[in-house]
């Protein structure tokens, strides 16, 4: 039966590729005598030029009218880039069907998925490089259009209905990268050097309701992921562009949780100054156990209770309450400024702590979803045993799992080849 089935499927693909020719060759893509270079140039007819290119129904070729530009010296075919495969061997469906399986695994694996499951043969680092180049455009294109938004160039449709409750959940982890990518960087191995660079993650979802024990719900389908290695400047602004694109206009609630890194805070701070700051709390308790493991030489015997009694303070967000008992031990020199540190922590996060009147609110008070993208949208694809990326390949395969990772319609409307270019995408801003 298996090879019944591999036979009658190779013979399907096969005529599937011939009567795909065959609609390929009713345009030859004969434009005129002259058609524009795009550089401000014309490119004069030539003749006709055959191309292969390779797709879902497996090889196929084209015979297309062939332009050629004196002033810029190369040739170009139109009917290449209305068919999406100007520069490419690959035609737009087997590209996208490449992309999922390169993003799912590595390279090789995925080579072998295409062929066991679509029957199309490509060499790993075929898979790679055209991975790595849709990625590519696809992050170009996300930065240029959160650039257009943020400066209110670009103005996307407010959601309709309305979100109650939009949170951006942020958060950072590293990426295992070769030794000329972290050439000259601090790290944090013995040596002081990196072995790892930092991609920032943020995910976005909308809230409606509460469950019957009045527990905050994320709403279905409603969670979109960005992703970058640029600086917390760059990632900025791409926090404001999915901000204003998802809503944070219009909702009656928008919250920024964050494990309590001040660069968080800065975003959060510049870009959307309006919106409610929290601190995970998972995070703040992690920091209370070790405040509690500083002080245990002083408290003995009643550590446990101590903790406890800071751990309810802490859920009813008293920070003084916390600050007062730790304080009250009298430490000197290094053990001094180690509680100074540790204390620093809620000190300056005390009104991203208020997580009784959070609570009360109906809101997440935990950074959760972002920790499980951080594993789920890096470390499962990026972080594995042996890996060592480049910066652009890196960049690029975690941009296609944030997109993968993101609800449907992100995954139509943020492809480029479904955007509009020029003036024609861009709505001035009255």
């Amino acid at each position: 039966m298996e090879a019944a089935e591999a036979v009658i499927r190779a013979g399907l693909l096969r005529l599937g590729g011939s009567m795909l020719e065959q609609l390929l060759a009713a345009d030859r893509g004969h434009r005129g005598p002259r058609v524009s270079c795009g550089q401000g140039h014309e490119a004069v007819f030539t003749g006709y030029r055959d191309k292969s290119f390779d797709t879902v129904l497996g090889l196929v070729t084209l015979t297309r009218a062939w332009y050629h530009c004196a002033e810029c010296g190369h040739g170009l075919a139109p009917r290449d880039a209305e068919l999406g495969v100007a520069g490419t061997s690959m035609s737009p469906g087997l590209a996208a069907m490449n992309d999922r399986a390169a993003a799912a695994g590595p390279f090789a694996g995925a080579a072998s998925l295409l062929e066991d499951l679509a029957g199309v043969r490509l060499t790993a680092k075929r898979v790679e490089r055209a991975a790595e180049a849709s990625g590519s455009v696809l992050a170009a294109a996300g930065r240029d259009r959160a650039r257009l938004i943020a400066a209110r160039k670009l103005v996307p449709l407010p959601p309709s209905p309305a979100p109650d409750k939009l949170y951006a959940v942020i958060d950072g982890t590293g990426v295992p990268m070769t030794s000329k990518e972290t050439a000259g960087r601090d790290g944090k191995g013995e040596d002081g050097r990196a072995r790892t660079r930092e991609v920032k993650l943020a995910v976005f979802f909308t809230q409606h309701k509460l469950d019957q024990e009045g527990h905050p719900v994320r709403d279905r389908d409603s969670t979109s992921v960005i992703a970058t290695f640029e600086p917390a400047s760059v990632f900025a602004g791409l926090v404001k562009a999915e901000g204003i694109r998802r809503g944070a206009d219009h909702v009656r609630q928008f919250t920024i949780i964050g494990d309590g890194a001040a660069w968080i805070w800065g975003i959060a701070a510049a870009k959307f100054p309006e919106a409610t700051q929290i601190v995970d709390l998972y995070h703040a308790r992690e920091h209370l156990h070790d405040l509690a493991r500083l002080l245990e030489f002083m408290l003995g015997d009643r550590k446990d209770a101590w903790l406890a009694a800071r751990l309810e303070d802490l859920d009813y967000g008293d920070i003084g309450g916390i600050c007062k008992a730790a304080r009250i031990y009298p430490l000197l020199g290094t053990k001094k400024a180690e509680l100074d540190t540790a204390l620093g922590y809620f000190e300056n996060n005390a009104p991203r702590m208020r997580y009784h009147w959070f609570r009360q609110c109906g809101l997440f008070t935990g950074s959760g979803v972002v920790e499980a993208g951080c594993k789920t949208v890096i470390g499962q694809r990026l972080k594995l045993s042996g890996m060592h990326w480049t910066a652009t390949g890196a960049d690029a395969i975690t941009t296609l799992r944030c997109q993968q990772a993101s609800r449907p319609q992100d995954r139509i409307c943020n492809t480029p080849h479904n955007q509009t270019p020029g003036a024609d995408l861009i709505t001035q801003a009255s």
